[in-house]
């Protein structure tokens, strides 16, 4: 019996796809939900592979559970609940995909802005409603929506209550594509496939050094380093000088 009851997690070599599956509520983000998201970090992390996020029924995530918001109080939201969450999600060590159809709102939105791409279908709706229900979208939007789209847009969905359809999402940058439903997972999928074709220790690395704050010289010439020394990099150059060889003849 699967351990899960919130999720459905499947697990690949190079991969483990998770769907966000509370289908009675819009796979609303539970307390029980964040307990198993962190037991799924905790595998990629001790086993670092891809990421796959998606939701059940056509929906990424309707929102933060709201009758678990209104319980919670002072010492609740200095506890971080979800903000934790995701930043542990942010700091996964290899690239994380979230596939979006249908509303991500409020801390779905959130969770599918901790992912390090996005790709939508065409129904996808990012939004943070959170100032309607007397709250703010504490789980890292007024900080992290600015860097993935720019200030003036992120303030727009912040305060102004714009929802970003899927055109809206790809013009801003926030998503890498946006592709039909019925392919939307065909099409995650093989973007992933593309990454890992890449070394793994590459991407690991890289993404470290995307994701250190402010300039990074000396952490460039360290990660160079570690890979300029592995057999990996020895292998695929060795390939591509062969294959460019024989090109020529």
């Amino acid at each position: 019996m699967s351990p899960y009851r919130t999720l459905l997690v499947e697990e690949r070599d190079d991969r483990v796809v998770v769907t966000l599956h509370r289908p009675e509520a819009r796979n609303a983000i539970s307390g029980r939900m964040v307990e198993e998201l962190h037991e799924v970090c905790g595998l990629l992390e001790r086993t670092p592979r891809l990421l796959l996020l998606t939701g059940h029924g056509g929906v990424f995530a309707g929102g933060a559970d709201i009758a678990e918001l209104l319980r919670r109080g002072r010492e609740e939201a200095l506890q971080g609940i979800n903000s934790r969450l995701f930043e542990r999600v942010r700091r996964l060590p290899m690239p994380t995909l979230a596939a979006v159809d249908g509303w991500a709102l409020g801390g779905g939105a959130e969770l599918a802005y901790a992912c390090d791409l996005r790709i939508a279908g065409p129904d996808a709706v990012f939004g943070n409603p959170e100032p309607g229900l007397g709250i703010l979208a504490a789980a890292g939007a007024c900080w992290r929506l600015p860097e993935l789209v720019g200030e003036s847009i992120a303030k727009q969905v912040l305060l102004a209550g714009r929802n970003l359809d899927a055109p809206a999402a790809l013009a801003a940058g926030l998503v890498i594509d946006v592709v039909p439903a019925e392919t939307l997972l065909e099409a995650a999928h093989a973007l992933l496939d593309r990454m890992a074709r890449s070394s793994a220790t590459a991407l690991r690395l890289t993404k470290l050094v995307v994701d250190s704050p402010g300039a990074h010289p000396v952490a460039d010439d360290l990660a160079q380093a570690v890979l300029f020394e592995g057999q990996d990099k020895q292998d695929r150059m060795a390939r591509f000088l062969e294959k460019k060889d024989r090109s020529r003849t």
